[in-house]
């Protein structure tokens, strides 16, 4: 059983790569941005929750992210095991998560800022679908989403203003998970600045090199 994390700076590609690993390997692919979002369109109890602090422009208690995380990993999909996108993101949120899961894999898929930076400003996503394009994954018709023909936004969080302050915040919180987990000997690396799929097939590599 493989549970695995992608560490990796905003614009790494965690989410495409952590969607082509799922398919390849039969694991649930877990995105704690989905899952808020998932569960406030619902009305649930942790959606309603989660949504004061949002609307507040507050983070969520890292409490109500992990009980909402493990709800999810009772859901039949993880049996084989996950894959974590977008969490843990502080040494508190992973010590909490090492209360409930023990941890295979973590893998960092590398890139500079100013690639980072160079992508995420690039980057527009269907208004409908929510499918995301980009540099790496251009748009068939300029604006328009391949899926439905809907147009293409930009998010406010991918202007270079907000991706800088995000960057600041991966380096000074969530890079140092890195040396947290390694005393482990779990911790692998890719280089992200690759093709999407020449960086897949590192990614898969290593999966399938160290799950024997």
């Amino acid at each position: 059983m493989m549970h695995v994390i992608l560490l990796g700076p905003q614009g790494a590609g965690k989410g495409t790569q952590a969607k082509m690993l799922s398919k390849a390997f039969a694991l649930a692919h877990i995105c704690t941005g989905d899952l808020f979002r998932e569960h406030i369109s619902k009305q649930t109890a942790f959606g309603k929750k989660a949504k004061q602090f949002i609307d507040a422009g507050k983070l969520v208690p890292d409490s109500l992210t992990i009980t909402m995380i493990k709800e999810r990993f009772a859901k039949p999909d993880c049996k084989k095991g996950f894959i974590l996108d977008g969490f843990p993101r502080t040494l508190a949120q992973a010590e909490a998560l090492d209360e409930v899961v023990d941890i295979t894999h973590i893998i960092e898929i590398k890139i500079g800022d100013a690639l980072a930076i160079k992508r995420l400003t690039s980057r527009r996503q269907c208004k409908v679908c929510g499918k995301i394009y980009g540099i790496d994954i251009p748009e068939k018709v300029k604006g328009k989403c391949d899926n439905d023909n809907s147009p293409l936004y930009q998010r406010d969080d991918d202007k270079e203003g907000a991706i800088k302050k995000r960057l600041h915040l991966y380096h000074e919180e969530t890079e140092p998970l890195l040396e947290y987990y390694k005393p482990r000997n779990i911790t692998f690396s890719v280089d992200g600045s690759l093709p999407v799929e020449k960086t897949f097939q590192a990614l898969k590599k290593i999966l399938e090199e160290t799950s024997l």
